[in-house]
């Protein structure tokens, strides 16, 4: 194990120098149109929302996302709204 580990090591020392950088994807997802209709007319939920972390906002996108019928998407969003304006992530209570 001691051998795999140094050349795991190693590699990543390389790959460092190399200086290689990783491109990460802001937001995989594109934000629905009902919850980009919210964010329009709601200054103060679009800056609540820009604050929330990279990854608590692809949670809202995904779940915002998930549903196939608008109406369904417009009350998801419209539930969690008062819970993004609290700064809190999808799963935070």
């Amino acid at each position: 194990m001691r051998s795999i580990l140094k050349a795991y090591i190693y590699e990543a020392i390389e790959v460092e120098r190399s200086g290689l950088k990783v491109d990460f994807r802001k937001n995989p997802a594109p934000v629905p149109e009902e919850f980009q209709n919210k964010l329009n007319k709601n200054p103060a939920l679009k800056t609540a929302f820009e604050a929330l972390t990279p990854g608590r906002q692809r949670a809202y996108i995904l779940y915002f996302s998930a549903p196939k019928q608008s109406g369904t998407r417009t009350s998801r969003v419209e539930k969690c709204m008062q819970q993004i304006l609290r700064g809190k992530g999808i799963n935070d209570r």
